[in-house]
């Protein structure tokens, strides 16, 4: 599959005259909980050439290709993704935490994971990552049966919730980091650790029970999270210098 995923960069780079500045994982494969017949889901940063960026109408911002053997592959024009990052966006901030990184200008990452802590927002975030818990609760949550999947996808929001209360920092994309925090107890890390045994085996579309105690114990993680979350409130303008200069770093002027 890394052969793939490759081949499919560098087409996007030849097909649209880009150059691909980082590429890595997201989702369950990034987070460490995908199951068996997860999607891969590349994401990437690309620049035009400097002129791309000089004409009067804005052209598409966005690159998409979904490809054989559930491979997802897209990315973000750099401009896009700074103005994006401006705002504090949490998608963008976990594309460069990802463990599985595919490709990778050195410097460009180094300079992007420099300036995440610039325009970090923690109640912004912490509300993204509950409202992320809350919908999955409310859709797929409340039944007699549920789909393991969904049960981590609202366990990971919560404890980077909880990562954002006592650090006010973004939190980490792997789950084990998450995990292994000191506001997590030992009985929430066993528990943890039996459900994602039972994950790793089950297809995405499987269902099961959950342990009984599990259901107020969401409720009461959601209740607190709504409580601290107007506490953290500390909005902040970035620094569009800053910004301004990623862009103009690793944009190239065509050559004479």
């Amino acid at each position: 599959m890394n052969d793939a995923i490759q081949l499919a960069i560098d087409s996007v780079e030849k097909d649209f005259g880009v150059r691909v500045l980082y590429a890595a994982e997201s989702g369950s494969r990034a987070w460490g909980f995908a199951s068996p017949d997860s999607d891969y889901d590349v994401r990437f940063i690309y620049a035009h050439p400097r002129d791309w960026y000089l004409s009067v109408f804005e052209s598409r911002d966005v690159i998409e290709r979904m490809l054989p053997g559930d491979l997802d592959v897209s990315g973000w024009d750099l401009r896009k993704a700074l103005r994006l990052m401006s705002k504090c966006n949490l998608a963008f901030n976990e594309w460069f935490d990802s463990p599985i990184v595919y490709r990778e200008d050195t410097a460009f990452a180094k300079a992007i994971r420099e300036l995440i802590p610039h325009v970090f927002q923690p109640a912004r975030a912490l509300f993204h990552y509950l409202s992320m818990a809350s919908s999955t609760h409310t859709e797929y949550l409340t039944g007699e049966q549920v789909r393991l999947k969904k049960l981590f996808y609202f366990l990971r929001p919560v404890l980077a919730c909880r990562w954002i209360e006592h650090t006010r920092t973004q939190p980490p994309t792997a789950f084990s980091r998450l995990l292994a925090q000191p506001w997590v107890s030992d009985a929430e890390r066993e528990w943890i650790a039996e459900l994602e045994a039972r994950k790793a085996v089950v297809r995405e579309g499987d269902t099961s029970e959950i342990p009984a105690f599990l259901r107020p114990w969401m409720l009461t993680e959601l209740d607190h999270l709504n409580r601290i979350g107007p506490t953290l409130a500390s909005k902040h303008d970035a620094d569009h210098a800053l910004l301004d200069r990623v862009l103009r770093d690793w944009t190239v002027a065509p050559s004479n």
